[in-house]
Order: structure tokens, then C-alpha cells, then sequence
């Protein structure tokens, strides 16, 4: 089974706690501010039914008004639920000269937050977004889960664009209030921050990576290169060095709206560049305990 994370990333990442803003303890379910949910104590919420509830959770009667299956959640029963959106659309399987490739970053930070969310004790999902849809490992917790999420991530691929709204529709019914919501994309199609930005309207906490590759960066080209859009096809030929200055330029523009418009609706977010360390952008949203 493939395993995303470096050894050094993994062993660093003990160091790290999957904290949410209503955190208040140091670690596992007390890190996630709870007003001690659970059976026979104040009602919290109702979400959709999921495979592993127990049956004992579902209520009754309101199936019977609505033919669907919700869970009664009280206070102690609600740990927080991480939900990591991954953006599997072409771009994203973009390399750098060196052979590095964007998706594989990407998808080793989503198994580094699988990882986070199981020494702490809570919940994770995963949704994949692609052209052909959403590719969804529904909310659990444990080591076979993270196993789960590992067969998964080896299984994508990074092709076409991302998920037209009516895919994306079904997302909304399985985030729940209180959920943990983080975006790992380029963020080079609005649609991601659209969907960042909607979710965090609606009252989820959110958080956005964004993943580059060196060359986005620095644009290390010199001479003449031919330049080809993965998602449209197009292409530009040119020269490197006469192009750089107004690349950079116009790509420093469009990250810094990228990043005022995510500061603008209250979401924390970091950057991963190919020639850094797999966990920088999570020490940066999540630090460390010492």
C-alpha cells in the first residue's frame, strides 16, 4: 500500500494538533470545544445517516416524516468531523522539471491530515473533485479507515476539470455544522474558491492549501519553451527570459486576490511550493504543541 508521507514528515507530525477555532484543550476530543455531548444531554444537531452509526442513533420518528434516515447527535457524541476537498481536476497533475508532481503533494497532505485526525481521535472524510464527479470516502475514524483513504488516494488521478454544481450539491448534505472542512488545489479555477468561500458563508469552518510548483514560483526558463494549458489544450511559445517579468507579475496579482478574497470571508490558508517540506503549510495553520 502506497504511503504518501515522508518518514520525516510522519514523524513531525506528532508535533502537530488538528485544532479548530472553538479549540480549548491540547489534544483528541478536548482539543475541539464541546459542550460535553452525549446521551441524555442537551440536543446538538441532526445529520445525515452514515455507514458504521449505530442504528440505536437514528430517529425514528422523523424517518418516518421524511423517508430519510438522520442521526439525533448530542453534545458528547459530535467529535469534530475533518473534511478534506481534494481538487483532482488536471491541473493538479502538473510536474516541476525536477519530476515532482503537484497531485502526489497534494495527496500526501491529505493522508498527513488523515493522520492528524486519527492520533486525535476524530473523524475524517475525503471527496475527491474531478470532471467526472466526486469520488467520496464518507466520515470514520480508526486505522482501517486511514487504510481506506490510502487505497483511495492511490486510485486518483488528476484529469479534466472539476465537478459541475449539480455534483457539487451533494457535498452540502453530508458537511456538517460543526465539521472541519479543509481545500487542497492550485486554486487556478475559481470554482475551488467559490466553493471555499460558500462553505464558509454557510457557517463551516474552512481552510484552503494551495499547491504550487517551483516553476509557477520562480519561472526558471530561459530559453525558448512551448507553454501548454493541462485542462484547455492552448498553448503559448515563447521565449522564458522575456516572458518572466510579466508572468510574475500578473501570477503575483492573482495569488495576492486569491489570498485577499480568503481573508476577506474569514478562511486560513497556507501555500505548499514542490521544494519544500511536505508538512509546511500544516505546521503554519496548525503549529505545534511546543
Amino acid at each position: 500500500m502506497r504511503d504518501f508521507i515522508p518518514p520525516d514528515v510522519r514523524h513531525r507530525l506528532r508535533d502537530l494538533t488538528l485544532a479548530t477555532r472553538r479549540a480549548v484543550g491540547a489534544r483528541g476530543l478536548g482539543a475541539h470545544r464541546s459542550a460535553s455531548r452525549g446521551a441524555g444531554l442537551e440536543f446538538a444537531q441532526y445529520r445525515p445517516y452514515e455507514r458504521g452509526d449505530e442504528p440505536r442513533q437514528i430517529d425514528w420518528k422523523l424517518y418516518g416524516r421524511s423517508d430519510r434516515f438522520f442521526v439525533r447527535e448530542a453534545e458528547r457524541e459530535s467529535p469534530v468531523t475533518l473534511w478534506v476537498l481534494l481538487d483532482a481536476s488536471a491541473s493538479m497533475a502538473d510536474a516541476d522539471m525536477d519530476g515532482a508532481v503537484r497531485f502526489d503533494a497534494a495527496r500526501g497532505l491529505a493522508a498527513a491530515l488523515a493522520e492528524l485526525a486519527l492520533m486525535q481521535g476524530d473523524r475524517f472524510a475525503l471527496a475527491a473533485l474531478a470532471g467526472t464527479g466526486l469520488a467520496v470516502v464518507p466520515p470514520g475514524g480508526g486505522a482501517r479507515h486511514r487504510d481506506r483513504w490510502r487505497l483511495s488516494l492511490a486510485a486518483l488521478s488528476a484529469t479534466g476539470g472539476l465537478p459541475d454544481e449539480r455534483a457539487l450539491a451533494g457535498l452540502w448534505e453530508r458537511i456538517g455544522a460543526r465539521d472541519l472542512v479543509v481545500l487542497i488545489s492550485d486554486f487556478f479555477d475559481p470554482a475551488m474558491a467559490d466553493l471555499a468561500t460558500r462553505l464558509s458563508a454557510a457557517g463551516r469552518e474552512v481552510l484552503a492549501i494551495a499547491v504550487l510548483t517551483v516553476a509557477e514560483r520562480d519561472f526558471p526558463f530561459d530559453a525558448g519553451y512551448r507553454f501548454r494549458d493541462t485542462e484547455t489544450g492552448e498553448e503559448l511559445v515563447g521565449d522564458g527570459a522575456a516572458l518572466r517579468a510579466g508572468f510574475l507579475e500578473r501570477f503575483g496579482a492573482a495569488r495576492q486576490a486569491l489570498h485577499d478574497r480568503l481573508e476577506a470571508a474569514g478562511i486560513r490558508h497556507a501555500t505548499l511550493v514542490l521544494d519544500e517540506p511536505l508538512d509546511t503549510p500544516l505546521r503554519r495553520l496548525f503549529g505545534g504543541r511546543g
